[in-house]
């Protein structure tokens, strides 16, 4: 009623202009009853007015728990355009509208952008208005996918409206949206909208209703309707405003007859409060009708929808406050028979309803937690889980269930309840050792202690079912990883192989790639094919698992697009522990694949999250992985101060796997300097010369750096036996890059000069050279600085040139100087900035696969882009080497420093 907009003619204003112009995002902000559904209510006669598309919305707290129920709403009117749109996006979205168990689940950017997808389409020529109220109460998924749709709206026929209560917390107070407040009503206009609502009222009792409701709409328009119950103004104000109003709503529902309540209360309960929504969704409770309720004015008819609707939020709370305990629990096993084949709503209900161990119950509740955790809602599994393991009627699966949840809630990085959850079960049950066993690990990095307690307790494996063992031996085999304690792989290879039948193949790939790579890994690439091909039958940490074994045997680029898709998905999901890891493989990835910039800020987001989180273990290895990104460099003193830190705090705890690191970024610095006699030290620091050290994981990467290293400082035989060692443990059938090492390395031991030209040849032109770029223009270096001294002076020049090109592009500038240096030695003058100096790290390696032959198909297939996007690079790539076609393309990057 146009009464109700009394006094706010600059909100209206604006919110005509937002309708009036390009597509954007808007949020009502304000206390409860100040006036902002009246204010969305005008918004969408707006936009009808204007035949604006609309679909409304509505949270409800009774469903903050469940995963994009909120979005359910907003995607459900617009369901009919999914068939037209692309293929991905539309699988996404009817994951959501499904409710489906997805094998390759969306991240929340990648949700968002279907959404906004869709959202376009379903505009049409005319445009789209979504509004939602009471966006405070949308679950956390739903919230963060809006937000970023919100972000991205300007300029798109879409427009979003969002009323969000200023007492509760949600994803759109941070979300950088542009904001309305909407606040109290002036004097004047209260006066106005108490004449015009209740123009009866006496004087005294009107001026009270105008003190007491200090301009809140709804208290104006209702409190005068309490006077005399003892809600009403005469009620005085010891409780809040909204408190009283709830207490007004419950008088009057005390007049609503026993069956209607029940049904409003079902209603509530289940989240129905937009009457179009819920009518259209038909996944939810509706009353059917309520004419005692809309004579009290608690309810009220949606003309469009035909759907009773609750007349404010307040009517809702209070309805669900005047039930009794009985009553709820009453309603809400009702709704969870109403909701029996929607495995999430009937098991949110089963979990309020049911009062004694129960079970079935139980089991249900479980199912829908690991259907929360597909979903990447970690802190939503742990909470279903740990009410299942309430609701247990036997002890053993008490025990599981909180050990299922202590588990996810230690992998998700909420290691404070972790800890409170294991005080709550046995403490000297196997789920109370691991999860203390990974918090000790994870913020201490106590391999010692952690080792021995796993150790103790795997020696009464038999007595353990399959599950625990599973956990066990993979605490144990993360143990090892970060220890590289030979006694102690020793002892986890003789478990692994004792209960080899017990255990599923992806802890036997954990096993073989996290451990003794160099002697186990070989078919590995293959068996993680097989693996990844099946993880949607796995939990989020498996992906992180897998992707570890994965970068330990060079294929981490072949899941590229997976894993990043998972630390989207996870960190949406607040599950802090594994997006901590993914980050690490992300960062592991760029510096490897030469995007060293990208590297450096996953390097500083991730030790942010550590710092937040108290994960000291993690934090440790971002600095060590920032360390060798910024020794490559050359920012020396930058270097040094991350490694002082990892190492003071690595060395005393025996974590092996950081002391390697140590090992490895002081080797890059002293050889990028040129001081090889540091670097022979420091490579022999991770492996003794002529034998890869057993359950090392930089032993087969630091094989070039080692024989090189022997080289320049004339210690040829050992640099030849490390070489063969290499030979014998087959290390270039591990992974291309290390073939690619094992070459070069074989060809700096040989004596035969036509051997070690095949040999180096190989290294330089296989696809590895310009997948690892930093390796492979080190090779270009050393078989360019090879070539100079048989006297193979062009083809010198033209090697040093492409490395030069690499590191000039890559930042790495010790290692840019040293090869000037050489190509200065073969006579070719060079500048400080040459003809591909002006090329991303991405961009050198696109030229250089172009240049080779490859199509952009093909160069797109090795880089994990589209077509589309390589012809963008060389669109861009050939004006910065002063060509105009591909096929100009070689000579410029071989002649690039020539002056």
């Amino acid at each position: 009623m146009e009464e109700h907009l009394v006094g706010r003619d600059d909100e209206l204003a604006r919110l005509d202009d937002l309708l009036a112009g390009p597509g954007g995002a808007l949020v009502l902000r304000g206390g409860p009853g100040v006036g902002k559904s009246t204010l969305l209510d005008r918004v969408v006669r707006g936009a009808a007015e204007r035949e604006v598309r609309t679909v409304q919305a509505i949270g409800a707290e009774a469903e903050t728990g469940l995963p994009y129920a909120g979005l359910h709403q907003v995607l459900y009117p617009l369901a009919r355009a999914l068939d037209g749109m692309d293929v991905e996006h539309a699988r996404v979205l009817r994951s959501v509208l499904d409710g489906r168990h997805e094998d390759r689940p969306a991240g929340a950017l990648q949700l968002a952008v279907a959404v906004l997808d869709l959202l376009t389409v379903s505009a049409g020529n005319g445009g789209l208005l979504v509004a939602a109220d009471d966006a405070q109460w949308f679950d956390a998924p739903s919230a963060d996918v809006l937000a970023i749709v919100a972000r991205r709206l300007p300029g798109s026929p879409v427009h979003l409206v969002l009323a969000a209560r200023d007492d509760a917390a949600s994803a759109f107070d941070t979300a950088g949206l542009p904001e309305l407040v909407v606040g109290p009503l002036g004097p004047g206009a209260a006066a106005t909208l108490l004449d015009e609502t209740h123009p009866t009222l006496d004087g005294a009792l009107r001026q009270q209703v105008l003190d007491e409701a200090a301009g809140n709409a709804l208290a104006l328009v209702e409190l005068p309707r309490g006077a005399g119950t003892g809600t009403g103004p005469a009620a005085g104000t010891t409780l809040a405003l909204p408190r009283r109003l709830e207490r007004l709503y419950a008088e009057r529902l005390a007049r609503v007859p026993a069956p209607e309540r029940e049904e409003l209360l079902r209603a509530a309960l289940d989240g129905v409060t937009a009457g179009r929504a819920a009518a259209r969704a038909g996944s939810r409770y509706t009353v059917d009708e309520s004419p005692a309720a809309a004579r009290e004015a608690l309810v009220r008819l949606d003309p469009a929808s035909g759907a009773w609707t609750f007349a404010h939020p307040l009517v809702r709370s209070a309805v669900v406050s005047a039930a009794t305990a009985r009553e709820r629990h009453a309603a809400h096993l009702y709704l969870a028979r109403w909701h029996v084949h929607d495995v999430q709503r009937r098991a949110l209900h089963l979990a309020a309803g049911t009062v004694d161990p129960d079970e079935d119950a139980a089991a249900v509740i479980e199912a829908a937690a690991r259907v929360a955790t597909a979903q990447g809602a970690a802190a939503t599994a742990v909470g279903l889980l740990q009410r299942a393991a309430e609701l247990s009627e036997r002890a053993p699966e008490r025990a599981r269930r909180l050990a299922d949840a202590s588990f996810l809630a230690g992998q998700a990085g909420l290691l404070r309840q972790a800890e409170q959850l294991v005080d709550r079960s046995t403490t000297d049950s196997p789920a109370s050792l691991i999860t203390g066993a990974y918090v000790s690990l994870y913020q201490d990095g106590d391999v010692t202690t952690t080792s021995r307690l796993v150790l103790a307790a795997l020696d009464k494996a038999d007595a353990t079912d399959d599950a625990t063992l599973e956990r066990m031996v993979n605490l144990l085999l993360a143990v090892g990883q970060f220890s590289l304690d030979p006694v102690l792989w020793q002892r986890t290879d003789a478990i692994v192989d004792r209960h080899a039948a017990r255990l599923p193949e992806t802890t036997r790939i954990y096993r073989d790639t996290w451990g003794d790579v160099a002697r186990r890994g070989q078919g590995a690439r293959g068996r993680l094919d097989t693996a990844f091909a099946t993880l949607g039958r796995g939990e989020p940490w498996d992906v992180m698992r897998l992707g570890v074994a994965a970068f330990y045997v060079d294929a981490l680029p072949e899941y590229r697009p997976f894993v990043r898709r998972m630390v989207e998905r996870e960190e949406e999901s607040g599950a802090a522990g594994n997006v901590m890891t993914l980050l690490q493989l992300v960062m592991l990835d760029q510096i490897d694949s030469g995007s060293w910039d990208e590297a450096e800020t996953t390097g500083r987001r991730g030790l942010a999250l550590t710092r937040e989180h108290g994960y000291g273990l993690f934090g440790h290895q971002f600095r060590a992985f920032l360390a060798y990104v910024a020794a490559a460099r050359g920012r020396d003193e930058e270097a040094q101060r991350y490694l002082a830190e990892v190492e003071r705090w690595a060395r005393p705890r025996r974590v092996g796997f950081l002391v390697e690191w140590v090992e490895t970024v002081n080797a890059v610095l002293a050889a990028g300097q040129g001081d090889f006699e540091s670097a022979w030290v420091y490579a022999t620091g991770v492996s003794s010369p002529g034998e890869l050290r057993p359950y090392s994981h930089q032993a087969p990467r630091m094989l070039w750096a080692l024989v090189e290293a022997g080289l320049h400082t004339g210690r040829t035989a050992d640099a030849a036996r490390h070489a063969q060692s290499a030979a014998d443990l087959r290390l270039a059938d591990l992974s291309p890059r290390l073939a690619m090492l094992a070459d070069a390395a074989t060809a700096v031991a040989t004596d035969d000069e036509s051997r070690a030209r095949e040999l180096y040849h190989q290294a330089v032109t296989c696809p590895a050279a310009s997948e690892f770029p930093f390796d492979g223009a080190r090779i270009q270096l050393a078989y360019g600085m090879w070539l100079r001294r048989v006297r193979s002076t062009t083809t010198a020049r033209e090697m040093l040139t492409r490395a030069l090109g690499t590191f000039t592009a890559l930042g790495a500038e010790p290692w840019a100087e040293r090869t000037r240096q050489e190509l200065r030695a073969a006579g070719t003058v060079t500048r400080q900035a040459d003809a591909s100096a002006g090329l991303t790290a991405q961009e050198r390696q696109v030229a250089e696969l172009a240049a080779r032959g490859l199509s952009n198909k093909e160069i797109g297939a090795q880089l994990f882009l589209s077509p589309r996007t390589v012809g963008a690079h060389l669109y861009r790539i050939y004006p910065k080497l002063g060509i105009t076609s591909r096929a100009s393309l070689r000579d410029a990057l071989s002649t690039g420093a020539d002056a």
